[in-house]
């Protein structure tokens, strides 16, 4: 209806015009009134279908580029976790808490770190064939890399996760709190006098909010924020939403909207 309104206003004026163009060269026109309106139609049709014709292709086309676009950043998705996240050093990392647990001689908790260790590789190279998982899911994740990372600082790194059953139900891209996370160890020095507590909850807004004390290193990362940068772009491309960032100097808190 708007566009069929909108061809109204440009074909009427066009037509008169016309109209007007004719009279002034040949002034009997009057006897073809019925003809004139019947051009008037089926020239506003043909204008209203050609328009129509046009902005499907445009929408067509646009979606074929969204398309295409996500493609790459899926790729790039896949590369980045397997080169970024699964690289050298997270894995000697993995290693080294399963050998220190060898050490201690706890064969129950040696375990448990290997099956959870299992369960992050598992999802990890999973995740490129997903675009958008449950909450639940993600959190499965993340309590399972949460044991690690306890187990690697010692009891020095906790979390505070907060979910309802029903925020669980809501969707969120793939692989989005790994990079989170991986910031506040890369980027805050944790030991005894700098213990750390990452917070994930649900806010009014339905927001995922992950926070946590910021206690900077003497020696700033030498990071080029990839990690921040791909998670935005995936939000833009899967829920075309945008996360938000807030950092007053103490908290550091990503606002992450669900769907």
């Amino acid at each position: 209806m708007e566009r069929f309104l909108k061809t109204l206003l440009i074909t009427v004026p066009a037509y008169l015009l016309f109209v007007l163009i004719l009279y002034l060269y040949n002034k009997s026109i009057h006897g073809f009134g019925s003809i004139l309106l019947f051009q008037f139609f089926v020239v506003h049709i043909v204008s209203t279908f050609a328009g129509h014709v046009f902005m499907m292709y445009n929408v067509q086309r646009k979606k074929e580029q969204e398309i295409e676009q996500l493609k790459v950043e899926n790729l790039k998705s896949r590369y980045d976790a397997l080169t970024n996240q699964i690289n050298p050093h997270f894995f000697f990392n993995s290693l080294n808490g399963v050998t220190a647990l060898i050490r201690k001689k706890d064969d129950e908790k040696t375990l448990a770190y290997v099956n959870k260790m299992s369960d992050v590789f598992r999802y990890i190279l999973q995740s490129d064939k997903k675009g958008l998982v449950t909450l639940e899911e993600e959190l499965e994740f993340v309590h399972a890399f949460r044991y690690m990372m306890e187990v690697r600082f010692a009891n020095k790194l906790s979390f505070d996760i907060q979910v309802d059953t029903k925020g669980k139900e809501l969707r969120i891209p793939v692989l989005s709190l790994l990079p989170l996370i991986d910031n506040v160890v890369i980027h805050n020095t944790i030991d005894s006098q700098h213990k750390m507590e990452v917070s994930i909850r649900l806010n009014e807004c339905s927001e995922l909010v992950v926070s946590n004390p910021i206690h900077p290193k003497l020696s700033p990362s030498d990071t080029n924020g990839t990690g921040i940068k791909n998670l935005e772009n995936r939000f833009s491309l899967l829920m075309n939403k945008q996360i938000r960032i807030e950092n007053d100097g103490e908290i550091f808190n990503v606002y992450l909207p669900l769907k």
